[in-house]
């Protein structure tokens, strides 16, 4: 348990393992058979089970409350600026123009292939929240030229952003347990793209493909508000939305560039350019430099002249945030019930019990990722504990070099497995891409321990060489 916590009464580990799976079914029950909103079900499940675990009832309340309003203030900012951004680029012709250009380039039979190399690139320096809502339009866009199932365009595109978001730097997972294991993030990014890449085209591309066929006849959901295209302006140049695309990418890159040459000396915190990049460089704000680029760029400027542009891109703006506050609400309660079930110590007491088994340190780390990512939901929260668990033995065996970077890498691969209703992620995607929960367990869970697990495997062979 927390230590700012008052306990009516405390469970053994067992006693909480128990109540863990009676919350996660009792939160199935709810919103697959009674059909109560995910957002009430998660937020009653919060409840009940931070009573059951033994959380005082004064403090049950502050623990619900602070998951979800942390949650919250995390992912409204991305997904708000990211949805206005996607909406923008989808009305201004701009997916189009790239699915034109993306079509003509790899042809439609690689459609789904383009997409998810795309998306590859799309994900390296930004978050997988934010990234994904922008790449949606052109799914949407280039699923619906094609037809067929919308899964075939959108289930390799997730297997892409997982294996970015989970494995490689500066995503901040990765970052976080390199730096509190003493890793070299080089060597880390290096081992994550050597283990990332094979992963991706078998765990996420070919296996996104195999789940698609179960879908044959899946629609393309409609959440950024109407689509269509203002035919009597003509569509952006493709080298526009290009730059509109690649600016908040270019603006993280400065960011993450001036946060490791400060951290190496290079430069100084008080430097001009140093202070600038943590100004403009935040994912938040540079999705926000990059949205109020596309409004000019994609909006405005094709517009001027015309009557009533500031009514209309008013009009815009709320069509295109009013279908996400819903997500945000759920993601949030996901967050709430991520908090309670971090309250209750669980993922703790099993991770301890894990590292002091005497497993090879690498499993061992996987292991006590795994268990902190089911306890508590948050990919980055695993993949920095485990790294902080296993640090101590990392520095007793003298670990240096690729043998330790293959070990963060392991470690963070189990942070992405087994996502579940305590994951925003699972809610986010889940509800962009249309789908029902038990489709998202079938799909993006699936998908996300699918690469968790190989991503290990395939770390474990290069730790076996370097140590």
């Amino acid at each position: 348990m927390t230590d700012d916590l008052t306990l009516a009464f405390e469970l053994p580990t067992p006693a909480l393992l128990v109540l863990a799976l009676a919350s996660i079914i009792l939160l199935l029950v709810l919103i697959v058979k009674v059909k109560l909103h995910a957002f009430f079900s998660l937020i009653i499940v919060s409840l009940i089970t931070a009573l059951a675990a033994g959380i005082a009832v004064g403090d049950v309340l502050s623990v619900v409350v602070g998951g979800f309003s942390t949650t919250v203030g995390n992912v409204a900012l991305l997904i708000g600026f990211g949805a206005v951004l996607g909406r923008l680029v989808e009305i201004s012709g701009g997916a189009q123009v790239l699915a034109d250009k993306m079509l003509a380039t790899f042809g439609e039979k690689r459609a789904p292939l383009a997409l998810a190399v795309a998306s590859l690139f799309y994900a390296f320096p930004i978050f997988l929240d934010a990234g994904f809502i922008v790449m949606l339009p052109v799914i949407y866009t280039v699923a619906r030229r094609l037809g067929g199932s919308f899964m075939l365009y959108v289930l390799p595109s997730i297997g892409a952003f997982l294996m970015m978001h989970a494995l490689t730097p500066p995503h901040p997972g990765p970052t976080a347990a390199a730096t509190v294991m003493g890793a070299d993030i080089g060597l880390v990014l290096i081992v994550a793209m050597m283990v990332g890449i094979p992963t991706w085209y078998l765990a996420g591309y070919r296996l996104g493909l195999v789940m698609a066929k179960g879908y044959p006849n899946f629609p393309v959901p409609n959440l950024f508000g109407e689509s269509r295209v203002t035919e009597e302006y003509a569509r952006p140049a493709f080298g526009t939305v290009i730059f509109v695309l690649l600016l908040p990418l270019a603006l993280i890159f400065y960011n993450a560039l001036s946060n490791t040459l400060e951290a190496d000396g290079r430069i100084s915190e008080d430097s001009f350019g140093y202070a600038l990049s943590q100004l403009i460089g935040p994912t938040p704000v540079a999705l926000l430099i990059a949205t109020l680029a596309a409004m000019y760029l994609l909006f405005i400027k094709p517009r001027r002249g015309s009557g009533g542009l500031g009514d209309a891109m008013s009009d815009l703006i709320d069509n295109a945030l009013a279908p996400v506050c819903s997500i945000i609400l759920i993601t949030g309660a996901g967050g709430a019930f991520g908090a309670v079930l971090t309250a209750t110590g669980i993922g703790g007491s099993i991770a301890e019990g894990l590292d002091a088994l005497g497993l090879p340190v690498i499993l061992a780390g996987f292991l006590v990722a795994v268990v902190i990512r089911v306890a508590q939901g948050s990919a980055t929260v695993a993949a920095t504990t485990a790294g902080g668990i296993m640090a101590p033995g990392v520095m007793e065996l003298g670990l240096d070099g690729f043998a330790l970077a293959s070990l963060v890498v392991a470690i963070v691969a189990g942070s992405i497995t087994f996502s579940h209703f305590n994951d925003s992620g699972f809610w986010l995607v889940g509800r962009f891409c249309g789908f029902d929960t038990i489709t998202t367990l079938k799909t993006w869970s699936v998908m996300a321990t699918a690469i968790g697990f190989m991503a290990f495997f395939l770390s474990w062979g290069v730790y076996a060489i370097a140590a």
